[in-house]
């Protein structure tokens, strides 16, 4: 059991890492860094916008990473904030019409990245890879808000 659990780890870490290592060469071109690409591709498939609160929960950020991501990506021109109501913190963030063109880019390649990621697979290994994958996420996510049982 303990072989299947360093398996696992381990190829997860290997995933996130070169996963963050090719969108951080392709967001290079925008003069951002990897994790920006989250971000806009979030906010693109939500044309309605997304306030602060939703991108964290997308995108598995905190606060402070949402504001310093959003006042990034607003200074390269990328996003805009737009205000509802009186306060500040209930502005949504939509793309500009060059932050549409790099969620483009970036959805693309992103969607190339994975294509080639798994191109040795058959359609049923494939499907039977995602079903596990989020068998497991679910399990750890209610894991980890319940505590491992005793």
């Amino acid at each position: 059991m303990l072989e299947r659990f360093e398996r696992f780890l381990s190829a997860i870490s290997e995933i996130d890492r070169y996963w963050h290592k090719i969108a951080g060469d392709e967001m290079a071109r925008y003069g951002l860094k990897g994790p920006h690409a989250t971000y806009l591709v979030a906010i693109r498939r939500h044309p309605e916008g997304l306030t602060a609160g939703q991108l964290g929960e997308c995108c598995g950020r905190d606060k402070a990473d949402v504001s310093r991501t959003m006042a990034t990506l607003e200074k390269k021109g990328l996003v805009v904030k737009e205000e509802v109501g009186a306060s500040l913190y209930r502005g949504v963030y939509r793309l500009t019409e060059e932050g549409l063109a790099a969620a483009g880019h970036v959805c693309q390649r992103a969607s190339l990245a994975v294509e080639l990621a798994g191109k040795d697979l058959t359609e049923e290994s494939r499907a039977a890879f995602y079903t596990a994958l989020e068998s497991i996420v679910v399990n750890l996510r209610k894991l980890s808000e319940e505590g491992l049982p005793q």
